[in-house]
């Protein structure tokens, strides 16, 4: 059994330059991981059935049909496109079964890209265990038909990001500690995307500029509106430190430069009886993967 990591990621910052005719919105953002993740274990087997099972300790709201969840349709994908390549011959009579057993741990509509984390995490771990020996470049291609977010986690670095999403370059981030607070909210992307408020007109930054300009998330204005959690949220960290979301929501994190200072404003916060249900914690920023660290400690190549 192979047992990896599925690493979130935070948006230290999301501007939109324009709308594709597709769609599709052209961004540009930061992307840094955190040391906060799912936990995937696959274990071959003998058959051709792709199984998932949730694992005790799963947080309670993931209740994901089996061929609706994007980790079942990231094994099904990586093996048909293997299968293609060779023409439909698996060779050695392999027959690219396995159980997955997933421990979820990063609430969906967060804003943390725990869906396309866990399908990055699956697409490089069966890529391993099948012995299918795609490339790093041909695994993002195939986890850009799963989410534009995928590509980030199966390359393993901190990135700006351009595009839909999947145009990256390497960027070195201080890694900071980060106080993440997530109310119990599920925020549609797609609702986002299309809400016609949402600011679509910021002007391209080049990556040499970066820290010259102000870092701002454009879908905050439009969350906040639509999920009052999320702004509240906000108020309740701003009371201590400058509040940012991540992605379209609805998680929301502020930084700080040594764990201790995080933890105190979160023993602080924790007092609130309102959000005494919500997802809370501390986490370290990150510029390469956990997955990837685990996978070299195992001497797997990427």
């Amino acid at each position: 059994m192979l047992s990896v990591p599925a690493p979130a990621k935070i948006n230290l910052m999301l501007h939109i330059t324009g709308r594709r005719e597709d769609g599709y919105h052209e961004l540009q953002t930061v992307f840094q991981f955190i040391d906060f993740s799912d936990q995937l274990s696959f274990e071959p087997r003998d058959d051709e059935k792709i199984i998932r099972h949730r694992q005790n300790g799963s947080i309670s709201a993931f209740e994901v049909p089996q061929q609706q969840d994007i980790i079942v349709q990231a094994a099904q994908l990586l093996r048909r496109t293997y299968l293609a390549n060779r023409q439909g011959k698996a060779g050695n009579g392999q027959r690219f079964g396995v159980d997955i057993y997933l421990k979820k741990n990063i609430p969906m509509g967060a804003g943390l890209g725990g869906g396309s984390s866990d399908a990055a995490s699956t697409l490089i771990a069966l890529n391993q265990l099948w012995n299918m020996k795609f490339s790093v470049e041909a695994l993002a291609e195939i986890g850009l038909k799963l989410g534009a977010d995928v590509p980030v986690f199966i390359h393993g670095f901190a990135a700006f990001a351009e595009g839909v999403g999947e145009k990256l370059s390497p960027i070195s981030l201080a890694e900071n500690w980060y106080l993440v607070l997530i109310p119990p909210v599920h925020v549609s992307t797609k609702e986002v995307f299309e809400n016609p408020d949402l600011t679509r007109d910021c002007s391209a930054i080049k990556l040499c500029d970066l820290s010259r300009h102000e870092w701002r998330n454009v879908c905050t204005p439009v969350v906040s509106e639509s999920y009052p959690m999320v702004s509240q949220a906000i108020e309740i960290i701003g009371e201590y430190s400058k509040a940012c979301m991540s992605g379209t929501g609805a998680s929301v994190f502020s930084s700080f430069q040594t764990k201790s200072q995080a933890e105190q404003v979160l023993q602080k916060i924790r007092k609130n009886p309102d959000i005494e249900s919500w997802v809370s914690f501390v986490a370290r920023g990150l510029n390469k993967s956990p997955l990837h660290r685990v996978l070299k400690s195992l001497s797997f190549k990427l």
